[in-house]
């Protein structure tokens, strides 16, 4: 885990070398869960199978050779604000606290309680001793297939601050399939620069064309050369390789389950992505 920090710094400090091949990639594999308790879709008596099938998830990203796994939800429907049903919360906390105790301390795991609720994950990833959060949005406002979602940095880090929990870094979005800057008039790296100036710790894009995300980078790169840049999706085995050329590490989903529909995760896939993204650093 990181540690503690007692204040939050504008920028993050000074990464390794850029030039070099050698530096290390993170690579964290999501884990989808499945509708939480407190939400419309929800299947009543599924949570303890869940966790389970969660644990299975975590304990193969580790045999793999991944470096964490982000724990995500997926809820169908959400409220846009900065809130969370209680039943959520405290399902979470059982899915996290499951997880970390199979997989050691040695494996980072991150929380997402989507749509928007970062300070619920803050919360539970300080209580569960998880290293890290992705909030889909800090700085500005994005549109969403559930309507408007207007962070307020201030209220998020006030919150931060008041549960001691600036020793869980804070990756935020900027350019993704959860955040576009609403008026469209901001580069990725201005939105990279505004998010860690108010406390963010790693930025997170992402585009499903390859050309289209490494164009990201490279403005990140320019306007802001220090950040901690996260691949946020559509990293496959084909492209990885080139696409973390120059970013930090990724967040890594659908290339590493089994064809037969049912997302389960498979070590041998994890570890042939690990190799991939290993081989380039040599």
């Amino acid at each position: 885990m990181p540690s503690p920090r007692t204040a939050p710094a504008p920028l993050p400090e000074p990464a390794p070398d850029r030039g070099t091949a050698r530096r290390r990639r993170t690579l964290y594999g999501v884990i989808h869960l499945p509708p939480m308790p407190g939400t419309p879709f929800h299947a009543p008596g599924s949570l303890s199978a869940a966790v389970d099938d969660a644990v299975r998830a975590a304990e193969a990203l580790r045999d793999g050779g991944a470096d964490g796994a982000l724990l995500q939800t997926v809820d169908r429907v959400y409220s846009t604000g900065d809130e969370s049903d209680p039943a959520r919360v405290a399902a979470m906390t059982r899915y996290v606290t499951r997880v970390a105790d199979a997989v050691g301390a040695d494996f980072e795991l991150g929380v997402q309680i989507m749509r928007h609720a970062v300070s619920a994950s803050l919360a539970v990833a300080k209580v569960t001793g998880s290293a890290f959060v992705r909030a889909d949005a800090v700085v500005g406002a994005t549109l969403s297939t559930h309507g408007r979602v207007e962070p307020d940095p201030l209220r998020i880090m006030a919150y931060r601050r008041a549960i001691d929990a600036f020793d869980v870094q804070l990756i935020a979005d900027v350019d993704s399939m959860h955040f576009s800057w609403e008026s469209g008039t901001e580069t990725p790296g201005g939105v990279a620069r505004r998010a860690l100036h108010v406390g963010a710790d790693a930025i997170c894009v992402a585009h499903p064309d390859e050309t289209a995300a490494l164009a990201k980078i490279e403005d990140i790169r320019r306007r802001v050369p220090r950040a901690r840049v996260i691949l946020g999706g559509f990293v496959t085995h084909d492209n990885a390789a080139r696409l973390l050329a120059d970013a930090d590490g990724a967040f890594v989903s659908s290339c590493l389950t089994v064809d037969d529909g049912s997302g389960r995760i498979d070590a041998d896939r994890v570890r042939r992505l690990v190799e991939l993204v290993r081989d380039g650093e040599r």
